[in-house]
C-alpha cells in the first residue's frame, strides 16, 4: 500500500492518473457574457478613469496656488571679539 500501488491515492499521486480514491478537481462553469454587460463594464471605468482626472487636475490647480517661492535672506553672524576688546568694554 505504497507508491506502486495503483489501487491507492498515494499510488495514484505517484503515478500521476485518476480514479475512484482519486478523484479530479471539477471546474466551475461560468455564464457566457453578454454584449449589454461588457458595454456597462467598459462606460463604468471610463467613468472612473475621468473622475481620477479631475481629481489630478485638481491638485495641480491647488498645488500651483499654494506653492510659491521664497527669496533666500541672508543671516547674520554675531562678530566675535577679540580678548582686547572684551577688556576694554570691561574697564568702560
Amino acid at each position: 500500500m505504497g507508491k506502486g500501488d495503483k489501487k491507492t491515492k498515494r499510488g495514484k499521486i505517484w503515478r500521476g492518473t485518476y480514479g475512484n480514491s482519486r478523484k479530479r478537481k471539477k471546474t466551475k462553469v461560468s455564464k457566457p457574457v453578454t454584449k449589454k454587460e461588457v458595454k456597462e463594464a467598459v462606460e463604468a471605468v471610463v467613468e472612473e478613469a475621468k473622475a481620477a482626472k479631475k481629481k489630478t487636475a485638481e491638485k495641480k490647480e491647488t498645488a500651483k496656488k499654494t506653492t510659491t517661492k521664497k527669496t533666500a535672506s541672508k543671516k547674520t553672524t554675531a562678530k566675535k571679539s577679540t580678548s582686547k576688546e572684551s577688556k576694554e568694554k570691561g574697564e568702560e
